[in-house]
């Protein structure tokens, strides 16, 4: 899975640690970012049911000379098809021109609607169907994904959670970590690096080891063991974004970083969140 570095998932299977994101892109923009990344060395491609593009990674896929069993793909559940999963996951692999995907995630518990146990029973039963390699969850709190283990006996392999320097999620993702569950970063670079990229410490950081503030970013990701998925549709981006594997943050600066957190939430929150 070329040169970046590989998770270990709890059900054995294994994940690139840096992929593309496709949040807001048109299909158009989908196919041709996911194309250029492809070739660019990426191995891992995220994208959504919500995102109305998987049609775009689809087409990619089908001019990529690239073997199936080295590219992991993720899409995800949306929140009004939690009553009716195999619809959503047959719809999701018909616009991937897929058999299956490597990983599903439920996109949000929306709690209000109290669906995601039985949603999450019918994924583990396409993932026996081998529809689905790997199952797992996006903006789970620590009592939604205690609810699920417990109700099921299942322990989900990646909660995917917004997830930036100005969001650090440290008690989280430390509860993922106790419970081996992956922890991906969405948003990792706080959406467009507001508030980020200018800090002081990024900047003297990209200027000792000659980076872009956005590279300095992804591998504090990389460095924390978070899988990251930064978005972009612009081909310079999409090969800056890959190009972080020549160095790393040492402990001291990891810890300086831990300063720029705010507990800034850009997106929704979990616990109030039930949109359909």
């Amino acid at each position: 899975m070329s040169q970046q570095p590989i998770v270990k998932l709890n059900d054995g299977r294994l994940m690139p640690q840096l992929g593309l994101g496709v949040w807001k892109a048109s299909i158009d923009q989908t196919r041709d970012a996911v194309t250029h990344a492809l070739k660019t060395g990426y191995r891992a491609i995220d994208t959504a049911a919500i995102y109305k593009n998987e049609e775009g990674v689809g087409q990619a896929l089908q001019h990529s000379d690239l073997p199936r069993d080295e590219i992991f793909i993720t899409t995800k559940l949306w929140n009004s098809d939690q009553g009716q999963v195999r619809q959503a996951l047959e719809s999701s692999l018909q616009k991937l021109q897929l058999d299956y995907v490597d990983l599903y995630l439920m996109h949000w518990p929306c709690p209000k609607d109290d669906q995601y146990v039985e949603a999450w029973k019918q994924m583990i039963s396409l993932q026996q169907e081998g529809l689905i390699k790997s199952i797992g969850v996006c903006n789970f709190q620590q009592n939604h994904l205690e609810r699920l283990i417990s109700e099921t006996g299942v322990t989900p392999v990646v909660n995917q959670i917004e997830l930036h320097p100005l969001m650090q999620q440290r008690p989280m993702h430390s509860w993922n970590a106790l419970h081996h569950i992956q922890t991906e970063s969405w948003s990792p670079l706080a959406q467009g690096g507001e508030g980020v990229f200018d800090h002081p410490l990024i900047r003297e950081l990209a200027e000792k080891y000659q980076k872009t503030p956005a590279q300095i970013v992804i591998r504090w990701h990389i460095d924390n063991g978070l899988v990251v998925i930064p978005k972009s549709v612009t081909p310079s981006r999409i090969d800056e974004n890959f190009d972080v594997f020549d160095f790393r943050l040492d402990k001291t600066e990891l810890t300086r970083l831990t300063a720029l957190d705010e507990g800034k939430r850009l997106g929704p929150d979990p616990d109030t969140f039930n949109q359909e």
